[in-house]
C-alpha cells in the first residue's frame, strides 16, 4: 500500500514564525490540488520542526490549521532531523497499523525540495518527487527531467504559465522572453509542446538542484569564445568544463550541464556538491544564484505592483488596486523633504553606523554587557544564529513587529529576519533590505603544516564588515531613523518593512525563499532598496555609488526600478554633492541577478541594489574593497569609509522613508 510523505517548510508552505514563537503556514501554490488528487491515498509529514521547546507541538497545530483534513493519521507524522536516513528508515517502519501490514520501502514515496533530504529518502529505499507536482509521477515511477522551454514569438509567459499550471512542469529560472528552465515529466513536456513550445530535456532532476553560474572570464578569440557562431553554447560549455573540474572528486556523482545561461552556465549538482564553493577564474560578486522550482514564477504578482505604486502615495491614498494614485511625495517631486532629509541626517551617522559593524563583525561585544565577539556570520558559522537572534531583539526593541522567516541550506535551519511597522488602510509596504552574512572564501588560509589549504567556513573567520556588515548596519540605522520620526508624531502612509537576508553568499538563497514566500502571501511590495557593500571606498579614489536596476525579466519591473534608483541619484546631490553616481540599468547592467534585489525582480517587483563602487565602467574592478571575501574585511581595513557609508545609507533611507510616505 503506497504512503506518501510530505516536507512542509518551502515544500508544502512557506513557514512564518512570530516573535513570540507563534507558527504561520502558508501552502505553496499548486499544494493543496495535489493533496486533494490523492485523497485515497495515505499521506503523512517528515518535516524538522527545530528543537526549541514545544516546536514539534506547534507545528503539529500550524499544519492542522493550514491543511484541515488532509493529515489524519498521528502515526505518519514524524518530526525531527533528516540528516540521514535514520527519520526515513523510521517513517517506513511506522506505516503499519492496526490491520495495516508495514509497506514496502519502495511503495512510500518522499516529496521534498531539498535535494540532500531526498538523496537520504533514496539510501532508504523511498522514490522522491522534487516537488508535489511531481507526487504523481514518483508514484508511477514516471522521471521527471530537467528541461529547457523555448516560447515562440507569438507565445508569452502568460501562455506557458496556463499550459504547466495544468500539467507536471514546475519552473525554476526565467532566462528571457523565450527561455524559461523547469522540471517536467514526460508527460509535461509532451502537453507544453502539444500547445506550440519548444522542449529540450537535459537529464534527471533525481537528487540534483539547479544553479546559474555566471562567467565572469574576459571574451578573447584566444579562449574560442569570440569568433564562433553560438558564443553562449561555446562560453557555457567551457564554463561548465571548469566547474566539472574543479568539483571533480568532491562529489561522488558528476554534474550536469543544462546549457546556456544569461552570463553564464546552468548546472544541476547533486546532494552534498559544494556548488556555491566554486569560483570560475575572475568571478566577480554574485557569479553564483541558487535557483527555486515555483509554479508560480512565470505570473510575476509583483507586476500588479510595479507600475504607479513606486513613488509616495498621494494624501488619502486608495486601496484600490486598479487605481492607484499618481506618484508624488512631501516635496511634490519625489524628493525627500528637508524634515526628512534633517532627521536622516541625525540618526544616520558615521559613528552610529560604525558602532552596528564594530558589533556582528567582533571588534565589539555583539550585545551590550556581554564578553561573545562575532567571529564569522557565515551561514555555516555557529555564530550566525546569534548574530540572527540580536538583530531581531534590537528591531524588537525598537517597537518593531518582528518575524523570523526559515529556510534550510545544506540541512542547516536558517533565518532571515523581518521587522515592520504597519500602517492601517496602507496600499503597499516598502521594503529596506541588505544581506547579514558573510563569508571569507577568497582567504589564504594555512594548515598546521604550512601548506594552502581551502576556507573552512566553520572555523575560519569572516569579519564581512564591508560585505555585508555595512548594509545591515545602514538597515538598522534605518529602522532607528523611523523610530524617532515615529516618536515625534510622524508617520508613513505605506507600510515599511526593514529585511535582512541570510545566506546571501551561498547564491542569494535567503532571499530567494523570501521572495517566493512573498509572492505565496501576495504581498504589496512598492519598491525594494537593497545595500549590499556600501563602506568600500580606496583612499584618493573618486567617491561613486553604484545603482544597480537592471533586469533579464521583461515587463514593467525594468522602467519602475530605473524610477526607483533615479529618486535615490535625485537624493544623493542633498546629502553629498562631491559624490558621483553611476546608474546602470538595463541588460548591460553587470549587477543583474548577482544581489538579493534580483530574487524581487524575478518576480516582477520594482527593486535596486545600492553599492559602492564594484563594478567599473571597461569591466575591470571598481575603487571599492580590495578585500572582497578575505578575513582582512575589518572595520579597521584601510578602504573601509563609515563616513562613505553614511552617505549611501541616508540617500538610500530618505529616499525609501519619502516613497513610504514621509
Amino acid at each position: 500500500m503506497p504512503v506518501l510523505f510530505f516536507d512542509i517548510g518551502a515544500t508544502l508552505a512557506d513557514a512564518r514564525e512570530e516573535a513570540d514563537g507563534s507558527l504561520t503556514l502558508l501552502p505553496r501554490p499548486r499544494v493543496l490540488a495535489v493533496l486533494d488528487a490523492f485523497l485515497d491515498v495515505r499521506k503523512g509529514v517528515i518535516s524538522n520542526p527545530g528543537l526549541s521547546e514545544g516546536a514539534s507541538e506547534r507545528a503539529a497545530s500550524a499544519l492542522r490549521e493550514a491543511f484541515p483534513g488532509r493529515f489524519t493519521d498521528d502515526a505518519l507524522i514524524h518530526w525531527g532531523p533528516k540528516n540521514s536516513r535514520e527519520i526515513f528508515d523510521e517513517a517506513v517502519a511506522g506505516t503499519a497499523g492496526e490491520g495495516i501490514p508495514a509497506s514496502a520501502a519502495g511503495e512510500c514515496v518522499f516529496v521534498g525540495e531539498d535535494h540532500q533530504e531526498r538523496a537520504f529518502a533514496s539510501q532508504a529505499g523511498l522514490r522522491t518527487a522534487a516537488h508535489p507536482v511531481f507526487t504523481g509521477a514518483a508514484l508511477e515511477n514516471r522521471p521527471v527531467l530537467w528541461a529547457r522551454i523555448e516560447l515562440p514569438e507569438d507565445r508569452g509567459l502568460p501562455a506557458l504559465e496556463t499550459v504547466a499550471n495544468q500539467t507536471e512542469v514546475v519552473p525554476v529560472h526565467i532566462a528571457s522572453a523565450r527561455l524559461v528552465l523547469a522540471m517536467a515529466s514526460m508527460r509535461g513536456a509532451a502537453a507544453l509542446e502539444q500547445a506550440g513550445f519548444t522542449v529540450d530535456l537535459r537529464g534527471p532532476v533525481e537528487d540534483t538542484a539547479a544553479f546559474l553560474i555566471r562567467d565572469d572570464r574576459p571574451l578573447t578569440p584566444a579562449q574560442g569564445f569570440a569568433d564562433t557562431p553560438d558564443r553562449a553554447t561555446t562560453r557555457a560549455t567551457s564554463a561548465f568544463g571548469v566547474v566539472a573540474d574543479e568539483l571533480a572528486g568532491v562529489t561522488a556523482l558528476p554534474l550536469l550541464p543544462l546549457g546556456s545561461a544569461p552570463g553564464g552556465v546552468y548546472v544541476a549538482a547533486p546532494a552534498g556538491a559544494p556548488i556555491e564553493d566554486v569560483h570560475l577564474p575572475g568571478a566577480k560578486p554574485g557569479h553564483t544564484e541558487r535557483l527555486l522550482p515555483d509554479p508560480a514564477l512565470l505570473s510575476r504578482p509583483g507586476e500588479t505592483w510595479a507600475q504607479g505604486y513606486a513613488a509616495a502615495p498621494t494624501e488619502g491614498a486608495t486601496e484600490d488596486l486598479a487605481e492607484p494614485g499618481p506618484p508624488a511625495s512631501a516635496a511634490g517631486d519625489g524628493r525627500p523633504s528637508p524634515g526628512t532629509i534633517a532627521a536622516v541626517r541625525a540618526a544616520v551617522t558615521p559613528e552610529v553606523l560604525r558602532g552596528h559593524v564594530a558589533r556582528i563583525s567582533g571588534v565589539e561585544p555583539l550585545r551590550d554587557g556581554e564578553a561573545l565577539l562575532v567571529r564569522s556570520r557565515d551561514a555555516s558559522a555557529a555564530d550566525n544564529p546569534r548574530v540572527v537572534e540580536a538583530l531581531a531583539d534590537r528591531f524588537q526593541n525598537l517597537g518593531l513587529r518582528v518575524r523570523l522567516h526559515r529556510f534550510r541550506w545544506r540541512g542547516r535551519r536558517l533565518f532571515n529576519v523581518e521587522a515592520e511597522h504597519r500602517v492601517a488602510g496602507a496600499d503597499s509596504t516598502v521594503l529596506i533590505t541588505a544581506h547579514l552574512d558573510s563569508t571569507a572564501s577568497n582567504g589564504d588560509f594555512i594548515d598546521e603544516n604550512g601548506d594552502p589549504r581551502p576556507y573552512d567556513p566553520t572555523v575560519d573567520p569572516a569579519p564581512g564588515a564591508d560585505d555585508d556588515g555595512s548594509g545591515t548596519a545602514a538597515v538598522m540605522a534605518a529602522a532607528e531613523c523611523l523610530h524617532h520620526l515615529l516618536a515625534e508624531g510622524r508617520t508613513p502612509t505605506r507600510n515599511v518593512r526593514f529585511v535582512l537576508f541570510n545566506a546571501e553568499e551561498q547564491g542569494l538563497v535567503g532571499s530567494k525563499f523570501y521572495a517566493r514566500a512573498a509572492a505565496t502571501a501576495d504581498d504589496r511590495i512598492a519598491g525594494v532598496f537593497q545595500m549590499d557593500m556600501i563602506a568600500g571606498r580606496q583612499q584618493g579614489s573618486t567617491p561613486t555609488i553604484e545603482i544597480h536596476a537592471g533586469s533579464s525579466v521583461p515587463g514593467p519591473v525594468v522602467g519602475v526600478s530605473d524610477a526607483l534608483g533615479a529618486l535615490v541619484a535625485d537624493t544623493v546631490p542633498a546629502i553629498d554633492p562631491a559624490v558621483t553616481v553611476q546608474q546602470l540599468t538595463g541588460p548591460s547592467d553587470p549587477a543583474i541577478g548577482r544581489s538579493d534585489h534580483a530574487s524581487f525582480h524575478e518576480r516582477g517587483w520594482a527593486a535596486i541594489a545600492v553599492t559602492e563602487d564594484i563594478f567599473a565602467p571597461d569591466g575591470g574592478p571598481g575603487a571599492g574593497t580590495r578585500q572582497y571575501h578575505t578575513p582582512g574585511d575589518t572595520l579597521i581595513d584601510q578602504d573601509h569609509s563609515p563616513e562613505f557609508a553614511a552617505t549611501v545609507a541616508r540617500a538610500v533611507t530618505a529616499t525609501a522613508l519619502t516613497v513610504a510616505g514621509l
